[in-house]
C-alpha cells in the first residue's frame, strides 16, 4: 500500500471520516442538528399532550356531569312554561305569582347567590378550557411553523473590522 493509499486509508478509511470528526468539533453538523431539533420538538410536544389526556371516566363521573347540564336547560324551559301559562290559563298563573311575592326577601338573596355562583362557576371553567385549547393550538402552529431567519438589512451600521483596517493600513 502507498503513502497516498495509507493517507487515505487513515482519513477516510475504517468506517470513519477523520476530516469530517474534526471538522465537526468547530461546526455542528447541520443534518444531524435538525434531527436532533426536530427529536426535541416532537418529545416536547408528546409531553405537553401527556399533560392534557383526560383518563378514562367512570359511570359516577358521567352521571354528575350529566346532572351539572340539567340546570340551564330547566330554568330556560321553566321560564318559557311561565309564558305559556299565563296565556293559557290566567287565573292559575295569578296565583302562583302570589304564592311567589310571599317568598321573604332573604330567601331571594340566597336563591340568587347560589344560581350566580354555579353560572359564574361554570363560565369560568369554561374559559379556562377555552384558554387551554387556545395555548394548545397555539403551541401546535408555532412548532409547526419553522424557524425564523434573521433579517438581512444592508443599511444596518456594521462594526469596523479591526483586522481588516490594520491589513489597509488604516487607523480606527
Amino acid at each position: 500500500m502507498g503513502l497516498i493509499g495509507g493517507l487515505m486509508t487513515f482519513l477516510f478509511g475504517d468506517g470513519r471520516n477523520v476530516v469530517a470528526q474534526t471538522a465537526e468539533v468547530f461546526r455542528e453538523n447541520a443534518e444531524k442538528g435538525a434531527v436532533r431539533d426536530a427529536d426535541a420538538k416532537s418529545e416536547s410536544l408528546q409531553q405537553f399532550a401527556a399533560e392534557f389526556m383526560h383518563p378514562r371516566r367512570g359511570v359516577f363521573d358521567r352521571l354528575v356531569d350529566a346532572m351539572n347540564r340539567l340546570p340551564r336547560p330547566f330554568l330556560a324551559l321553566g321560564t318559557i312554561w311561565l309564558f305559556v301559562t299565563a296565556m293559557q290559563n290566567p287565573e292559575t298563573f295569578m296565583q302562583g305569582m302570589e304564592g311567589i311575592a310571599l317568598v321573604p326577601e332573604p330567601l331571594w338573596w340566597l336563591m340568587g347567590a347560589i344560581v350566580s355562583f354555579y353560572f359564574g362557576a361554570r363560565h369560568q371553567a369554561k374559559g379556562q378550557d377555552f384558554q387551554r385549547s387556545v395555548a394548545r393550538s397555539l403551541i401546535m402552529a408555532q412548532a409547526m411553523r419553522p424557524p425564523k431567519a434573521p433579517e438581512y438589512r444592508p443599511d444596518a451600521p456594521s462594526a469596523p473590522n479591526a483586522a481588516l483596517m490594520d491589513w489597509q493600513g488604516k487607523d480606527e
